[in-house]
């Protein structure tokens, strides 16, 4: 049996490392280590790290016990960086979003799948939203009026676009409320809120269309009456 100098195991970083002091300590075995330790032919021990094993560094002791103390076991840091070759979890802001089976159209192909369900949209609002059909009726009088009277390309443009804003706004306002329908049907104060701002958008966008039509076109009917009477 031999006496084991005093010396302190220093193992990596995130790996547990063993302090053993000795100046009259006896081990009974010399071939017994400590768990998680490997002694390899060189007499250099060996610390496993996630099955890997790795040599540990020696560092001479400034302090001798004079008696006999137990191995003691300390535990490291044991928040390790990523390696490079480790994947990125799920929440992990620079991971890849997952694939899509509905983007992966491009090109003509795309176009055409977004012409088909844009068309499919105005079906359904027609069917479904009566609200949609008052509006659509209402454009039906409006757009041609706005194509036939006499003013300047900009107000004509400005008389167009105010009806087919409305319409644009009341599609949104109707998806709005059809996907808050898709997530539950009871009566909720959130829900009631964001039906109440979508229809609340779909009346600024009216009063934009009124008041654009009787700015630009009020004064030609108010002087075409004057002409008349």
């Amino acid at each position: 049996m031999r006496a084991r100098t005093s010396s302190v195991r220093r193992a990596p970083r995130g790996a547990l490392h063993s302090v053993e002091t000795d100046a009259s300590s006896i081990e009974p075995f010399d071939d017994m280590h400590e768990a998680g330790m490997s002694q390899p032919a060189d007499g250099t021990p060996e610390v496993r790290v996630n099955g890997t094993a790795r040599p540990s560094q020696a560092v001479p002791s400034s302090r001798h016990s004079a008696s006999a103390a137990a191995p003691t076991v300390v535990s490291a840091d044991a928040h390790e960086p990523l390696g490079p070759d480790e994947p990125l979890g799920p929440d992990d802001p620079l991971a890849p979003l997952p694939f899509n089976p509905y983007k992966g159209n491009r090109g003509i192909t795309r176009a055409w799948h977004a012409m088909k369900n844009s068309l499919a949209g105005f079906q359904v609002a027609i069917r479904e939203e009566s609200a949609f059909r008052q509006e659509l009726t209402l454009a039906a009088i409006l757009v041609p009026c706005g194509v036939i009277v006499p003013v300047d390309p900009v107000s004509r443009v400005l008389l167009l676009g105010s009806v087919l804003l409305v319409l644009i706004v009341e599609l949104l306002n109707s998806s709005v409320e059809a996907a808050i329908d898709r997530i539950s049907l009871e009566r909720h104060e959130l829900s009631r809120r964001a039906k109440d701002l979508g229809s609340a958008a779909v009346m600024v966008a009216l009063g934009m269309c009124l008041m654009t039509w009787g700015l630009i076109v009020g004064p030609l009917v108010l002087h075409g009456l004057r002409g008349w009477l």
